[in-house]
């Protein structure tokens, strides 16, 4: 999507650490005209898809998600990080790895709000080593829901995530892939 990537090249910063920077639009401050865009973007792309739930992770990908879903028509459900009182009853659970925090963490979803009958695309900002995807396909196999696909913003195409998670048969549609990048010569898009 050549409107995100020329974004990126605006106002992106490659920190040390293979760390892409894009706070000033994406996780920090958000573009909402931006995610119009990205919602746009993956109604096209999954027009084939009877999506009936976008599923997605805390924080980052949660105003994303929300974003997208009105395009959708559909409902966000999102996977907790830190345990919560206003959680009551039975959870899906899985172990997520963060690339940015450097933290494990349990991911959990209510049982009541993913189940057999939703067909799911999962919405994430970053693709890195994969780990959150993961354990978000996790939680959609033990729910019995059917993933229709994952829409990534941002996939780090010199990092392992994206291989892995296509070689698992995953439907993976990414908006932009940097190829590599460093702080002198900046990012390199496939």
């Amino acid at each position: 999507m050549q409107l995100l990537k020329d974004r990126i090249k605006k106002d992106g910063i490659v920190m040390a650490g293979n760390v892409l920077k894009v706070d000033s639009f994406l996780n920090h401050q958000m573009d909402i005209g931006l995610f119009s865009e990205f919602g746009k973007e993956f109604k096209r792309r999954f027009a084939d898809c009877e999506i009936n739930k976008i599923l997605t992770i805390e924080a980052s990908g949660i105003g994303i998600a929300c974003v997208i879903a009105q395009e959708f028509g559909v409902p966000v459900v999102f996977a907790k990080k830190t345990p919560s009182k206003n959680i009551a009853g039975e959870v899906y659970s899985s172990r997520v790895e963060s690339f940015t925090k450097g933290k494990v963490y349990d991911a959990i979803v209510s049982k009541k709000f993913l189940g057999p009958d939703d067909k799911v695309l999962i919405i994430d900002d970053f693709l890195a080593n994969g780990c959150a995807l993961k354990g978000l396909i996790e939680i959609i196999d033990q729910a019995g829901a059917t993933l229709c696909g994952a829409g990534i913003i941002i996939e780090k195409g010199f990092q392992d995530g994206g291989k892995l998670i296509r070689d698992m048969g995953v439907r993976l549609e990414s908006l932009a892939i940097v190829e590599s990048m460093d702080e002198n010569s900046g990012v390199v898009f496939r």
